[in-house]
């Protein structure tokens, strides 16, 4: 995010509850002083001091509300209603959850003398509790066995997407004459509603959009209000008047259906300058391969299988940071320093080796082997 990078802030200059209690029996045993002339000393069962304990508490409570409350005043902090409302003041709204969609062909065994009707709302699924239904009316016309109809997910959000051609295959409305119901293209487009980390960059970002979409933050700004499931863009020039616009999805490389659809909207008049011409594609990809053998110490042997699930972890950590980046150079010191945190002695990397990447490549996650070498001496 890009709000990571901004300087943490404290409301209560980050005081412990430890500290208001021994301020306030400090004060206590000072004004004390002050109108009697003698020290007092409360001990750690004097009634005083569980008082002024248990008030202590509820002081504190309130200084965590007044600092959570003056940080949900900056966009670092920000969530949820408070997120929305600082959004809002920059022209931000939170993208909401939209359905897939995909078209849904139907077919007879044999024509017939009479059209046949499919209403609209005609519903089909994959057996697995995910329904498409038809968008409008249609019919098989007479001599014809086959008909297609745009259909859209009865459940917004990214459950509906990603089904193959063919998988949205059972016919939940029943039709007469209708013997079979496939899907032809690839279910896309839904997204879930956007997240607070999405939001947050999009609401930076947004100052770019203010010229048209000349600048390189512009575009991005664009690209991600298309979906919410864009994770990352990169803006290049290479040609004078072609710009190139390449992202990756939170599951990887986008779709076509995607790609046509950031297109389309970068194609606007009031986002495109006249004179750019805009090329929208996914970026090329670099495989790479995690072969390594790592080592935990003879005086953690109790505690071996706990080790090994944790350095299984850091690989799929690894894996995840190093691809969801465009451009992101592979770097096995990442994956070396993660392994090392989840408590191995040392470990020995034979792949992936150091690559710099372009730009335009993404990294992508090839074959993956993690091998346990045993105990070692310290």
């Amino acid at each position: 995010m890009v709000t990571d990078n901004f300087p943490d802030i404290s409301f209560i200059e980050d005081a412990t509850i430890e500290e208001v209690m021994a301020t306030m029996i400090q004060d206590y045993q000072d004004k004390y002083k002050e109108l009697t002339g003698r020290e007092v000393s409360l001990g750690q069962a004097d009634p005083y001091r569980l008082i002024m304990y248990a008030c202590a508490v509820q002081i504190y409570q309130a200084m965590q509300y007044a600092d959570y409350a003056g940080k949900m005043s900056f966009l670092k902090y920000a969530n949820g209603e408070y997120l929305d409302n600082l959004a809002a003041i920059r022209g931000v709204t939170r993208l909401k959850a939209t359905p897939a969609t995909t078209t849904l062909k139907f077919t007879i065994d044999s024509p017939l003398q009479s059209a046949v009707s499919i209403p609209a709302g005609t519903r089909a699924t994959n057996g697995n509790n995910v329904f498409f239904a038809t968008d409008t009316y249609t019919e098989i016309k007479v001599g014809q066995t086959t008909v297609s109809v745009s259909a859209t997910c009865t459940d917004e959000g990214a459950l509906g997407n990603n089904f193959a051609e063919g998988e949205i295959n059972m016919l939940v409305t029943a039709l007469p004459y209708i013997t079979r119901v496939e899907n032809t293209v690839l279910t896309f487009g839904g997204s879930d509603t956007e997240s607070d980390d999405d939001l947050r960059d999009r609401a930076f970002e947004k100052p770019e959009s203010y010229s048209t979409a000349g600048p390189s933050g512009a575009y991005r700004y664009f690209v991600k209000q298309v979906d919410t499931s864009i994770s990352d863009v990169i803006v290049r020039s290479d040609n004078p008047g072609e710009v190139q616009v390449l992202f990756i999805t939170d599951n990887g490389m986008p779709s076509a259906a995607l790609i046509e659809k950031v297109k389309t909207a970068l194609e606007d008049r009031s986002v495109r300058p006249l004179t750019d011409k805009i090329v929208v594609k996914a970026p090329g990809t670099k495989a790479y391969n995690v072969d390594l053998t790592y080592y935990i110490s003879s005086s953690e042997k109790a505690s071996v299988a706990a080790i090994q699930e944790n350095v299984n972890a850091a690989v799929e950590i690894y894996n995840l940071w190093q691809t969801e980046k465009i451009g992101r150079d592979i770097n096995p010191s990442y994956l070396t320093q993660q392994i090392m945190e989840a408590g191995a002695k040392r470990v020995s990397i034979t792949a992936p080796v150091f690559t710099v990447l372009n730009n335009d490549v993404l990294a992508t996650t090839g074959t993956v082997s993690v091998k346990y070498g045993g105990l070692e001496d310290d």
